[in-house]
């Protein structure tokens, strides 16, 4: 017997089994979690949506599963708020190929069309300097640091909290949003595959990774920040596309909310 396979228990969250992972670290006490059928309306899943486990976890361990992720193809999370959504499995999980309809850009549009729509025509302030016109995805961020470096170190500022670590059969951290099924946004976007689109063009443009979900909200390390105003109002405006709570519940327009996120190391949303 190889010692470093997968345990039975994360090759089920596998489509082909775990065939070829491996994990060279011990597993905490936990146990994977089932979709509920009486929330997703789709009957029995084919697999559970990710691992949990029982008691919050350490910043060394997230580090430690992180690093295994290559060889194990689990991305690990850091679960806010265990018993709703995540143990009682309220959930709606997609495939990852699902993503690949989608873009960043096509998803900004649609939804800043969507919303001017309905704007009144003063709180199009708001948007200044864009206003009714999308600005489409800013150019990417320089790389300051590593980006799983960077995850390491903001999952070590959340971990005090102490949160439970989920684990997801995701070859990116991006992708684990949708696998895991994640709902967060719901009153926002219907569907989370176009969101995970979104945060997988966000990795390659700013060394984004996903850290932590809560019930409503998510954290992303970032390591290629915006550095100059001009660019961080430009990635405002992404961000108002994604999350327009975080701007307008919070710094009340772009040009408030980018002197907050300029040259961040972390992004914080939250839906309401």
């Amino acid at each position: 017997m190889n010692d470093h396979q997968l345990p039975r228990e994360l090759c089920r969250l596998f489509a082909d089994g775990g065939r070829g992972r491996s994990l060279s670290i011990g597993l905490p006490e936990g146990a994977v979690v089932w979709p509920d059928p009486g929330y997703t309306g789709q009957g029995q899943a084919a697999r559970p949506a990710f691992w949990l486990s029982d008691e919050p976890v350490s910043a060394q361990e997230w580090r430690r599963f992180r690093a295994e992720h290559r060889r194990s193809g689990l991305w690990p999370v850091l679960l806010d708020e265990s018993a709703q959504p995540w143990s009682v499995g309220q959930v709606v999980p997609d495939e990852p190929m699902l993503i690949e309809h989608f873009t960043a850009e096509g998803f900004m549009a649609e939804v800043w069309q969507e919303w001017v729509s309905k704007m009144p025509q003063e709180a199009l302030d708001e948007l200044y300097p864009y206003g009714a016109l999308c600005p489409g995805p800013a150019p990417p961020g320089v790389p300051v640091a590593d980006p799983d470096a960077v995850a390491d170190w903001y999952a070590g500022e959340l971990a005090d909290q102490g949160m439970p670590l989920g684990l997801v059969a995701a070859t990116r951290s991006a992708d684990a949003l949708a696998v895991m099924g994640w709902q967060g946004a719901l009153h926002h976007n219907e569907w989370m595959v176009p969101l995970a689109a979104v945060v997988r063009s966000w990795e390659d443009r700013f060394g984004v990774r996903v850290v932590c979900v809560g019930f409503n909200t998510l954290e992303l390390s970032v390591a290629a920040p915006p550095v100059e105003p001009e660019h961080a109002l430009h990635v405002a405006a992404e961000h108002w596309a994604f999350c327009p709570d975080n701007v307008v519940q919070g710094a009340g327009d772009l040009q408030g909310y980018a002197e907050q996120i300029i040259g961040g190391h972390t992004w914080s949303f939250w839906w309401d």
